[in-house]
């Protein structure tokens, strides 16, 4: 089983939209999934929930235990909380295989996710290179001051950065009924798909 985890302690960053269409591309493309919730407002497990039936089937757990005792699971996708520091985040990071952090272009995301990132250094499961960490913009509004301030901070935190994502009703669209980008008809979701290439690049060079 190959465990992502999606992490940013800031709240609103971009979690549980990049953990569901994630598990939406793995699903589509014939894996058997997991997505683990463990964030207090369980939106993801609520986004299983409204999948519709003709769609490949993503399983939820809201804990470990109920992860645990899921079979055959290929993918696990862990959106994690708000929040998440010490003994929690070193436990989440070493047990995953890849760790996604999104990020929003504002100064106070910006501020309230450089302690994490110095967390993430930090850890051994990293600096051995049995788990790999990337940086995700999302959100983000191109040519503008804030995307720019975005780029410079998170080229200068590491590790690599897998692209950014815009800030669009599509993403709306998915939330609510359940299906994600991989799931539409490519036309609509052109842009957006060009935008998760590079990212879908970093995971695939992984994956080898």
């Amino acid at each position: 089983m190959i465990k992502i985890l999606i992490a940013n302690p800031k709240g609103g960053s971009g979690k549980t939209t990049l953990s569901t269409n994630l598990a939406g591309y793995y699903a589509s493309n014939g894996k058997n999934v997991c997505l683990l919730d463990l964030d207090k407002q369980q939106s993801s497990y609520s986004w299983v929930r409204r999948r519709p039936e003709h769609l490949s089937k993503i399983s939820s757990a809201n804990n470990r235990d109920a992860l645990a005792k899921k079979k055959n699971i290929e993918i696990a996708i862990i959106d994690s909380p708000a929040g998440i520091r010490g003994d929690k985040l070193s436990d989440a990071v070493k047990e995953a295989d890849w760790v996604i952090v999104p990020m929003q272009a504002s100064t106070y995301d910006i501020n309230a996710t450089q302690e994490f990132i110095d967390i993430l250094k930090a850890e051994k499961a990293v600096r051995k290179e049995r788990t790999f960490v990337a940086m995700l913009g999302m959100r983000v509004a191109s040519r503008t001051k804030a995307a720019e301030n975005l780029a410079e901070y998170l080229n200068d935190s590491g590790f690599p950065v897998i692209g950014n994502l815009r800030n669009a009703q599509i993403y709306a669209h998915t939330a609510e009924h359940g299906i994600s980008l991989f799931e539409m008809p490519a036309y609509k979701a052109k842009k957006d798909l060009e935008q998760w290439a590079p990212l879908l690049k970093w995971i695939k060079n992984l994956e080898k």
